[in-house]
């Protein structure tokens, strides 16, 4: 492959975020100002983000174009890159209250943000096994030392370990499986594998298939692989719940997506059923454990465990992977996710020994902050899948693909976990209009940049749950 500037150029917003993160790692040498950090962070994700529009990366004619042998972009990898920079974007907005009461060394939070979305978009950009583990390695690494960033907190430090090792080993998984996929098939390009694997298959190649999907199950946590997810969501400060919640579990989907497109057909009949039972599973889990929670970040935690369960539905319900109702679930899923850690940021500060977390921080919020008592309400509804809201047009689309497939037991688990998922969610909508009950956070003032987000993520909300046509139309033009 001829390698050139317009080789380059479909490359641009990882080039971009790359640079921003040098940019904001000379200015902290010179001198530390954390004001400077922040506000470059936020021209290099908006200069990335432009740079994805003005590429014409969503136009009805444009072809996938291959940057070197590891990457290949096309409408779907500018569709995960655009969505993975917003959310990196969003997240910084919430860290920079958050981060001011913290003390010293604000500035480096910027930079690991910044190479985690590198990684972010490597990864949902990988057409090699090659890019998908340093994509997946750039977008993990960073996510460790933010997890434990509020290390003076023995639980932000307790996380930051918990999630190091337990990712490593999933990491080791995945490189095993790798190795015995190539040992088996001689390639490590997506495109070849059904071929190859069709041809020199075997029960090495499946074991090590089987090995690639363990580790990407333990990234989405999804049960029986779940058991990290609660601590370090608890742990993380708020705004980096966001971005594990959001960015990291949207660049997994996406390069299991084109994983598993590129697998043959009898493999993808043998993964099937064991996934199923795993979407099952993570329904049940994630519902009924967050049922018994009084920790609002936990509960969104066990909650993010049915929504990766309800997700996983998309990718096995039928004989191929419906990726049009995959989009759909991720774009309404990320945008409300958001808002929900958004929330918790806004009452949160770095210097305190806990964020605004227990359920009781906001009992009687409304009557403190009626605007984002009432945003809160609506995320809770859409995170429900309530009419009229984002969150319901996510969970239809799933439902649709199910009664499609004829994938009835797939259904029941859908409808049940959302009928357990409404009760906790409206018990935390309760407590907002609880005049009687005494709020644990009512002398903490709310950071203004921060409920001024979340509003407009509501509105984005409420926008693809009244009139969600656009946003469909667009989402069925990729390819």
């Amino acid at each position: 492959m001829n390698l050139s500037f317009e080789t380059f150029l479909p490359f641009a917003p990882v080039i971009l975020l790359s640079l921003t993160a040098v940019l904001v790692m000379l200015a902290v040498s010179i001198k530390r100002n954390h004001c400077v950090s922040y506000w470059i962070t936020i021209a290099g994700q908006v200069a990335a983000l432009i740079s994805i529009f003005s590429l014409d990366g969503f136009a009805a004619d444009r072809v996938a174009t291959p940057v070197t042998d590891l990457i290949l972009i096309d409408g779907h990898a500018y569709f995960y890159s655009a969505l993975v920079i917003f959310a990196s974007l969003v997240c910084t907005v919430f860290l920079r209250n958050f981060i001011e009461s913290y003390g010293n060394n604000k500035e480096e939070v910027y930079m690991l943000l910044l190479i985690a979305a590198v990684g972010g978009v490597v990864l949902v950009s990988s057409s090699h096994m090659a890019g998908f583990f340093i994509g997946l390695e750039l977008l993990s690494v960073p996510v460790y030392g933010l997890v434990a960033y509020t290390h003076e907190r023995s639980r932000s430090l307790e996380a930051g370990v918990k999630y190091l090792i337990l990712s490593a080993a999933a990491s080791a998984f995945l490189l095993f499986g790798m190795a015995l996929v190539y040992a088996q098939t001689g390639t490590m390009l997506f495109a070849d594998l059904a071929d190859k694997l069709a041809e020199h298959g075997g029960y090495l190649a499946g074991f090590g298939i089987a090995m690639i999907v363990i580790a990407m199950c333990f990234k989405l946590s999804l049960a029986p692989f779940h058991l990290w997810t609660p601590d370090v969501y608890q742990g993380a400060p708020a705004p980096v719940g966001a971005l594990l919640a959001t960015a990291s579990k949207l660049a997994i989907i996406a390069i299991l997506i084109r994983f598993m497109g590129h697998i043959t057909s009898d493999l993808t009949a043998v993964l099937q059923p064991v996934l199923a039972v795993i979407a099952i599973v993570s329904i049940a889990v994630g519902n009924f454990l967050a049922l018994t929670q009084t920790n609002l970040k936990r509960m969104l935690a066990y909650s993010s465990i049915a929504h990766m369960g309800y997700l996983l539905i998309a990718l096995i319900a039928g004989n191929s992977v419906d990726v049009v109702s995959a989009n759909v679930y991720l774009l309404t899923y990320v945008v409300t996710s958001l808002a929900a850690f958004g929330a918790i940021s806004a009452l949160s500060h770095g210097g305190n020994a806990l964020d605004a977390e227990e359920v009781n921080h906001y009992r009687g919020l409304f009557y403190r902050s009626p605007a984002l008592a009432v945003a809160l309400t609506l995320v809770m509804l859409s995170l429900a899948g309530i009419p009229l809201t984002a969150g319901f047009i996510g969970k239809f689309y799933i439902f649709m693909t199910g009664v499609t497939t004829s994938s009835w037991i797939l259904l029941a688990a859908l409808i049940i976990g959302s009928g357990l998922g409404l009760y906790y969610y409206l018990r935390v909508m309760v407590a907002l209009y609880d005049r009687t009950g005494n709020s644990q956070a009512d002398n903490v003032p709310a950071a203004r940049a921060s409920v001024v987000i979340v509003m407009l993520l509501v509105a984005l909300v409420l926008w693809l749950g009244v009139y969600p046509q656009p946003a469909l139309e667009f989402i069925n033009t990729l390819h």
